[in-house]
């Protein structure tokens, strides 16, 4: 990386930072899924949450990487042996994709570490922009291009996981808002299809039918990801998802038509089919908090691929005022648990 372009972040840092995400149908979005169950027209539904993870890079020694961010202890390499399979190792993957050394990338997330909600991902969409910014310095303005850094996220992601990735939180992360994602696994289109489900002057209306909620334990998606999708690719459960898929398409209507009762039903519905296939998906106290949901006629799934990290509910505004105390009081249990702040992100991806 020119060291002329090195020298002006000592002035000029370079600042990027994009919301991390709720989701139901989590997992479709993976090709293993979506493509053999191409004739269902699997879709993923995710709201993004003010909850906003920001990277900044800043100048450090030449050809040397230093990554730091909270949970994390700070992480230093060559550019050349920068491993990626380190707990960072997505960061530094996408360093080397920008061919970038003597750099300090500095990230600060208001999510929970490992909490489920897509933060690697959402911080490795904030860097491809923040580094395509900086290669393109010189020019007055740099024109987001939110497709194209989600699916360069994205690709560097499952360049490197070692396991079949999505891409439905680097497209939260960078369109922000309520949205209905619909795979669509065909040369000819889109890879994706973006459908707004709740526009932006009913952000704070449907934010009084949620509830997000930190375990306080962490996961480790991969795990439970890799068994759903060697399930799956040897006919294990496989009669399974088309139901999963059934119980998304129904969700995303209901909530696009303010119907948070169906909502609930569904939700609960795909919950306990996911049950079936990994017991493990919900750790005590998140199977404490989604049958009080039930009980609440609310409906509740853990976030991501579960196993830890955050579960979200969602129903009437009465139901969700009722659950609210029961599920701090059963947070109050674990420490670090909490109910978060439940505040629609509407602006996505931010250069800063």
């Amino acid at each position: 990386m020119d060291q002329q372009i090195i020298k002006k972040l000592e002035s000029n840092p370079i600042e990027a930072s994009a919301p991390c995400r709720i989701d139901m149908g989590g997992t479709l979005d993976i090709s293993t899924f979506s493509y053999p169950m191409r004739h269902l027209e699997p879709l993923t539904f995710n709201i993004a949450l003010g909850l906003r993870t920001r990277v900044r890079l800043q100048p450090y020694s030449k050809g040397r990487i230093k990554i730091s961010s909270k949970g994390f202890k700070d992480a230093v390499f060559t550019a050349d042996a920068a491993p990626f399979d380190h707990p960072m190792g997505l960061m530094f993957a996408t360093a080397a994709y920008f061919n970038a050394h003597g750099i300090h990338i500095d990230i600060d997330s208001q999510s929970p570490p490992r909490s489920a909600l897509g933060g690697s991902s959402v911080a490795a969409v904030a860097l491809v922009a923040a580094f395509s910014k900086l290669l393109d310095h010189e020019r007055a303005a740099v024109r987001l291009n939110r497709r194209s850094i989600a699916l360069t996220a994205f690709q560097i992601e499952q360049s490197v996981a070692g396991v079949p990735c999505g891409i439905q939180d680097q497209l939260a992360a960078a369109y922000g808002g309520v949205n209905i994602w619909h795979w669509r696994p065909d040369p000819k289109q889109s890879v994706f299809k973006r459908q707004c489900a709740v526009r932006k002057a009913s952000h704070k209306k449907l934010e009084h039918h949620l509830l997000v909620a930190y375990c306080g334990q962490p996961h480790v998606s991969k795990d439970i990801n890799g068994m759903w999708v060697r399930q799956f690719l040897s006919g294990r459960y496989r009669d399974l998802w088309p139901e999963i898929v059934l119980c998304t398409h129904r969700f995303a209507a209901a909530l696009v038509k303010g119907d948070y009762r169906q909502a609930a039903v569904q939700m609960n519905r795909e919950t306990a089919i996911r049950r079936t296939l990994t017991p493990d998906v919900l750790d005590n106290v998140g199977e404490k908090l989604v049958n009080l949901a039930r009980q609440n006629n609310c409906g509740a799934r853990f976030t991501g691929a579960g196993g830890g990290g955050c579960l979200w509910a969602v129903g009437e505004i009465e139901n969700i005022d009722r659950l609210r105390p029961m599920w701090e009081k059963t947070l109050s249990s674990r420490e670090a648990a909490c109910l978060l702040d439940v505040k629609i992100d509407s602006r996505g991806l931010v250069l800063e």
